[in-house]
């Protein structure tokens, strides 16, 4: 397994194995990889002749108050979790790399991207998509793997992907959790022990949510009461959102009726946590 930083050199092995008829996946993180992370990969692996891993924390996605500064970090612990489920080449810029200082074109969207967490985090889906946008540029994947823990992105991405005929698959995959049910997440690490007892209201919330729409509940209202009670329950929560949308629009719903995503982001002290459930 190759790790570069290198752009060109990317594109070079790329034209290789391109030369070669094999098809190339790629899975775009921002590190400090965990379990979840290694799904993506090991589902790239299964449908791939070959997997690029980039490795960017992305500083145009990150608002001036954000955790740019503090994201985890550990490139040594991803190259090996990357080569033990097989990746082929790991991608890790710098951001002068992806960035000049000329810099000044971004790709942006007027829909999808105003709630939910873009509520909150107005500059970060413009960031997301310019940085995707530029890995499927260099990278030139046939499939794309990305979690649908962040299930806005996932959609995000996927309309711009068909908006701008990139011509890539775009697979999501499902969310993956600690045994006590908390959704993996890089930013996990900064709970403290108290906190990360308290971080399991999210999943306990949604899964109170779920079992009500599984048992034929269609007014969204009521679903959203229910995991909002739980959480307002827990001493260190503070709830940025409870939304249920439809799934492909992502505008809020009053009935559920169709593809709706159910999602929530939670302060847990200081740490911003997300989940959600999908019903198809």
């Amino acid at each position: 397994m190759e790790i570069t930083g290198s752009i060109k050199r990317v594109r070079e092995q790329v034209r290789e194995w391109r030369k070669a008829g094999l098809t190339v996946g790629l899975v775009p993180t921002m590190g400090y990889l965990h379990e979840g992370h290694k799904s993506l990969i090991d589902k790239a692996v299964e449908q791939n002749d070959k997997v690029v891993v980039s490795v960017f924390v992305n500083p145009m996605q990150f608002g001036p108050t954000e955790d740019l500064e503090s994201y985890p970090r550990d490139m040594d612990r991803d190259a090996a979790l990357c080569e033990k489920a097989g990746a082929s080449l790991i991608f890790h810029p710098e951001p002068e790399e992806m960035y000049d200082d000329n810099f000044s074109s971004f790709v942006d969207m007027n829909t999808l991207t105003g709630g939910l967490c873009g509520k909150t985090r107005p500059i970060h889906f413009r960031g997301v998509c310019t940085v995707v946008a530029k890995l499927f540029n260099i990278v030139t994947p046939d499939r794309a793997y990305f979690g649908q823990k962040d299930a806005q992105q996932l959609a995000v991405i996927r309309h711009m992907v068909n908006d701008l005929s990139f011509g890539i698959e775009i697979v999501g995959c499902p969310i993956i959790r600690e045994e006590d049910g908390l959704a993996k997440s890089s930013r996990n690490t900064y709970l403290s022990e108290d906190e990360r007892k308290a971080a399991l209201v999210l999943s306990r919330s949604l899964k109170e949510g779920r079992k009500l729409v599984d048992a034929g509940e269609k007014d969204a209202a009521k679903v959203k009461k229910t995991i909002t009670d739980i959480i307002e329950k827990e001493a260190l929560a503070k709830i940025d959102y409870v939304e249920v949308v439809d799934w492909n629009t992502l505008e809020p719903v009053e009935k559920i009726d169709g593809p709706v995503l159910t999602a929530i982001a939670v302060y847990i002290g200081k740490t911003r946590l997300i989940d959600n459930f999908i019903v198809e």
